[in-house]
C-alpha cells in the first residue's frame, strides 16, 4: 500500500519554504504549467526529465505547500494551492511567476 502524501496546512506555509521551492527554474516551470490547467499528471509536467528527477521536484513543491498531489488510479494528479498561498501571502506567487522565463 502506498504511503499517503503529506501536505502542510495553509497556516503552516512559510515564505522561506515557498521561495526556496520556487528558486529552481524547473520547479517554477512545473508550477506555471499547473497554473494553466485543473490538474496534471506528474508524467506530463516535464517530458524531458527522468521520472526520478520529476518526482523529486514534485516532492519539494508539495513539502513547501505549493502543490497538492492526489493519487488517481496509477497516476498522481497535481494542482497548485493558489488560494491557500494567496490567502497567506497575497500576491507572492503571481509576483514570482511573473518573472519566470520558460526554458531557464
Amino acid at each position: 500500500m502506498a504511503r499517503p502524501f503529506h501536505h502542510p496546512s495553509a497556516k503552516d506555509l512559510t515564505v522561506d519554504s515557498l521561495l526556496y521551492a520556487l528558486s529552481d527554474p524547473v520547479r517554477r516551470g512545473i508550477v506555471v504549467k499547473l497554473m494553466g490547467c485543473d490538474g496534471m499528471s506528474c508524467n506530463k509536467a516535464c517530458d524531458d526529465l527522468p521520472p526520478s528527477t520529476v518526482s523529486f521536484h514534485h516532492k519539494i513543491l508539495r513539502d513547501a505547500g505549493l502543490i497538492r498531489s492526489e493519487k488517481r488510479g496509477v497516476e498522481v494528479i497535481n494542482t497548485v494551492r493558489k488560494a491557500d498561498i494567496d490567502k497567506r501571502f497575497p500576491g507572492l506567487l503571481d509576483a514570482v511567476l511573473r518573472h519566470h522565463k520558460p526554458g531557464k
